[in-house]
């Protein structure tokens, strides 16, 4: 693996810093069913769903073995692109700079890695058919705010569709692995969606925000609270489709129309991704020096950045739903 002029072992460093500050972006990789692509055998990852087995209400006959049933599966493939980014250095900030100018940029990079991961997430699964509306039965309806009734229609759906509570997360370390977490579904919603959970007019009966759990510990840095059994879990990387419901505003924010938020609810095993610490997906750094060639005779120019492979798949699209809304101004 090419890492330009560092070694394996700086490398890794690397990799660990990247990951450090990839973490916090993370939301949606969190509760993703992860995979580890094997370098060197293929660019399309496939994920296999078991489909339930109808249960037996017919009683056995003593002594006859009843006939069998074939299992079906539903296989889901994607396949991995490319993505990388780099920063271009100078021999005077390598000779003058008083910060480890590597080391920062080894972590501002990872910040980037992260919300790429999360985007590409974010694009697949925000795809998904499943809806529900805070008001009308269209985009170009909305002029209301997520609300106790819409959340508890996103609850019901799941439900419905037999989709399991999320039970773990990936940990929030550089390394591999799982923890376990408490049953619940999760949203992941923009950050100006906080000021309407917490309107006692929306949710009569109550948002807890994360600062109330007491004994219960927060998903991640980013979870604003929870409703019933939803997680709330938030990112500026979700933005809004710009005045893209009602032209009505109704004191909701928008420009010409109403800006409408789409706030993602999903239970376990809805979607996946590959893991970024593992595989060939891994995130790689890499680090040029300034050197003398013909195109810089003087030695003045040098990068730093990274590269890894992604993709997303949604595995039960019945298994998540979104919520389109708009916020209070």
């Amino acid at each position: 693996m090419d890492y330009g002029d560092i070694t394996p072992r700086t490398a890794a460093y690397a990799v660990d810093k990247m990951l450090e500050r990839a973490q916090p972006q993370l939301n949606m990789a969190k509760f993703a069913t992860l995979t580890t692509v094997p370098k060197g055998k293929t660019k399309v990852c496939k994920w296999r769903r078991y489909n339930r087995i109808a249960a037996s209400t017919t009683p056995l006959t003593e002594g006859v073995t009843p006939s069998g049933v074939n299992p079906t599966v539903t296989d889901v493939t994607a396949t991995l692109a490319q993505y990388g980014q780099h920063v271009q250095i100078t021999d005077v900030i390598l000779d003058t700079h008083e910060d480890p100018v590597l080391t920062e940029l080894s972590a501002t990079l990872g910040q980037t890695a992260g919300e790429t991961q999360e985007m590409i997430i974010y694009n697949v699964i925000k795809a998904g058919t499943q809806v529900q509306y805070s008001n009308g039965s269209a985009r170009n309806t909305l002029n209301t705010a997520i609300n106790a009734n819409t959340c508890r229609k996103a609850i019901r759906q799941l439900r419905n569709q037999d989709a399991k509570p999320v039970s773990q997360m990936l940990k929030a370390s550089p390394g591999q692995g799982t923890q376990p977490i408490p049953k619940c579904y999760v949203a992941f919603v923009h950050p100006n969606v906080d000021m309407d959970l917490q309107n006692t007019t929306n949710f009569p009966s109550g948002f807890v925000r994360v600062q109330n759990y007491g004994m219960f510990e927060p998903l991640c840095d980013n979870e604003l609270g929870s409703f019933e059994n939803i997680r709330f879990v938030s990112s500026t990387l979700y933005s809004p489709l710009a005045d893209a419901g009602s032209a009505t505003l109704n004191g909701m924010l928008g420009g010409t129309n109403v800006d409408v938020y789409q706030s993602i609810v999903t239970g376990a095993d809805a979607y996946a991704s590959v893991d970024l610490a593992a595989g060939s997906s891994g995130l790689t750094p890499f680090v040029v020096s300034p050197k003398h060639t013909d195109s810089d005779p003087y030695a003045q120019r040098g990068k730093v950045g990274f590269k890894m492979y992604s993709t997303a798949a949604i595995l039960n699209d019945a298994w998540m739903t979104r919520i389109e809304h708009g916020v209070t101004a």
